[in-house]
This record gives structure tokens, C-alpha cells and sequence, in this order.
């Protein structure tokens, strides 16, 4: 009820609508749609967030590529989809065993991926298919017996700036035992993780 002074007589008036009928509150319906939009809202801004990220982790950490060939066998086969790290070797260095991928020297158009064998002042030799790097024996259980092969190369001693490159598949693969080593400049990336196909899913060592 509305008050009034002592003084003015008092008239029948209507009942003042009550503090909540005159604010005249959203009814349920009216607070679930606008609680509904507001998480449609966060959902999107999620999302472009999201996608903002990943673009971002894409183009500076990460690029999605396509194996073509066997040379890799049997880690990588012809057509796996990867992923490749090109910022790692900005903060850490090349190691012997790391699988990856550079501009092929003779025409930097194309790309290879192999794995590195030797670093920048390593002596390496082939005998026969068998590996010696730096006088020691190398057993390369990564390369199963299968897909070895009994060409020979003289020692030579690996450049500065240079890696020496070789396939798993020896017996079919195009590496530096015919190109030579492989600048620093030329090489863009480490493979970390195969995505595709599901039966070949998994980290790349």
C-alpha cells in the first residue's frame, strides 16, 4: 500500500501493484533462453579460440605432411600423414637418429625425410652395407635385416654445417650416401607423430 500524509483524508484506491509486479521480472522461460544464449556465446567464443590456437600452433610449432615413397620403411610408409615439429631445432639441437625433413639439395623444391646418421665433424664409412661412425660399429636396430644392403662407401669426414642423411630402407633409399651431406639450411623440421592411417598412429623414432 502507498502511504500518504496524516492531513489528506484517506480514499479508496486501488492496491499499488506490488515491488515485484512493478519490476515486472523476467518470467522462466524468458531467463532459461537468455541463460541458453549466453551459452551459446561462451561455446563460440571456445571455439574461435580454439581454432585461433591451433592455427597458431600450426603455423609455428607444427605442419601436417605427406610421406611419398618407401625409403622409410618400416616406420613410415608411402602415404602416412605426419606431423613435423619446425620450431624444435630453434631451442635444441640435431641428433644422430632423428627423423627429418629438408630440402632436397640438388632441387629444394622437393622435400625428403630420413634420418640422420652422422653430425658435422663425424667420420662415417659403409662396409658392405655395415655402418662405422667415427671407428665404432653401429648395430641400426632400426633397420631390419630384410631391408639392408651390401653397398660400400669410403670414410669421409662430415662437414661443418652438414648431416649426413640416410633411409631405413637401405637397399632402395636416395640419401647422402649419392647426394652428399645435407646443410643445416635445408632442413625444416623433426618428425614427431604419425595421425594417419589409424594402423600406423604413433610417435616417430
Amino acid at each position: 500500500m502507498q502511504t500518504v500524509p496524516d492531513d489528506i483524508p484517506q480514499t479508496e484506491t486501488p492496491p499499488a501493484a506490488s515491488t515485484e509486479e512493478a519490476g515486472q521480472p523476467e518470467s522462466a522461460p524468458a531467463l532459461l533462453a537468455a541463460r541458453n544464449a549466453g551459452g551459446i556465446w561462451l561455446w563460440i567464443r571456445d571455439l574461435l579460440i580454439s581454432a585461433l590456437a591451433s592455427v597458431l600452433i600450426i603455423t609455428f610449432l607444427y605442419q601436417p605432411v605427406r610421406v611419398e615413397g618407401t625409403s622409410m620403411l618400416p616406420r613410415l610408409e608411402d602415404r602416412d600423414r605426419l606431423f613435423i615439429n619446425k620450431f624444435v631445432y630453434r631451442i635444441s639441437a640435431i641428433e644422430r637418429g632423428d627423423v627429418v625433413v629438408f630440402h632436397y639439395p640438388r632441387d629444394p623444391e622437393k622435400s625428403y625425410i630420413k634420418r640422420v646418421i652422422a653430425l658435422p665433424g663425424d667420420r662415417i664409412s659403409i662396409d658392405h652395407g655395415v655402418l662405422w661412425l667415427n671407428g665404432k660399429r653401429q648395430s641400426e636396430n632400426y633397420v631390419p635385416e630384410e631391408y639392408r644392403d651390401s653397398r660400400s662407401m669410403t670414410e669421409i669426414t662430415v662437414p661443418e654445417g652438414s648431416f649426413f642423411m640416410m633411409g631405413d630402407h637401405r637397399s632402395i633409399s636416395s640419401d647422402s650416401r649419392e647426394f652428399g651431406p645435407v646443410e643445416r639450411g635445408l632442413i625444416y623440421g623433426k618428425a614427431v607423430f604419425v595421425y594417419w592411417p589409424a594402423r600406423d598412429a604413433g610417435v616417430v623414432h
